[in-house]
């Protein structure tokens, strides 16, 4: 694990780092010593480990929670290369979306590919991660939404160290076979209007998942509207779970 970078400002460090091919950065507060929970943030399609948003939230998980945080590129996204399959099944799913057509089989068909690369490559750089000293063996939280969830179910479903998972903006067809081996806690985000994800087959994958404690957060609004205080949620249940 290489860090060619870091930087520090308002409390948390930032560290960029490559894991053999892996693009990643890890946040932590500043100064840190000793261990603490880990919360592994999978980003959007089309977006990257520093997009906006997951940004916002490692910093409120660092600032607020005192956890550490980490995100990767995922293949063919941010700092990887693009991959010739991986951007033959991309390029397809945007000209279907042009044309109005259904989408979700080619969905499912990139996340499942997308996830036999992932699901290891997220084990090693949790292994990286959690051997750093001001890391450590401490709980690990997983925030993925869209492709970060369909992408995130069969990691949460393969990855023991993992003890609560927010999830959503993912459907069933993609995913419901690895939700039924998911027990751990989840808080599952739904978009009432999604336009990408099907309603029912966003319920369909809600309703797979083999967790005693799961929560559906339903809220109006499309796919790209969800609201931002449920960050603040997503706060207080990670802290509920892994402290």
């Amino acid at each position: 694990m290489r860090f060619p970078s870091q930087t520090s400002s308002g409390g948390v460090s930032e560290r960029l780092f490559t894991l053999g091919e892996i693009p990643g950065v890890l946040w932590t507060p500043q100064d840190a010593t000793g261990p603490r929970p880990l919360i592994l943030i999978g980003h959007g399609g089309g977006q990257h480990k520093k997009a906006p948003g997951v940004l916002a939230r490692a910093h409120r998980f660092v600032t607020e929670c005192g956890f550490a945080a980490v995100a990767v590129d995922v293949p063919n996204h941010g700092d990887r290369p693009k991959q010739e399959e991986y951007q033959r099944i991309a390029t397809e799913i945007q000209v279907r979306a042009q044309a109005g057509d259904d989408r979700a089989p080619l969905i499912a068909e990139f996340q499942a590919l997308v996830a036999r690369q992932t699901v290891p490559e997220w084990q090693a750089v949790l292994d990286a991660v959690q051997a750093l000293e001001y890391v450590g063996a401490g709980p690990v939280g997983y925030w993925g939404v869209s492709l970060g969830c369909g992408l995130g179910v069969p990691f949460v479903a393969a990855e023991p160290r993992v003890r609560a998972a927010v999830l959503g903006l993912g459907g069933a067809q993609a995913s419901a076979k690895a939700a039924t081996r998911i027990t751990v806690p989840v808080e599952f985000l739904l978009q009432w209007d999604d336009e990408r994800v099907p309603r029912s087959q966003g319920l369909a994958l809600f309703d797979a998942l083999s967790s005693a404690e799961k929560t559906l957060h339903a809220n109006p609004g499309k796919h790209g509207d969800l609201p931002a205080f449920e960050l603040d949620s997503t706060l207080r249940f990670f802290a509920r779970h892994l402290r």
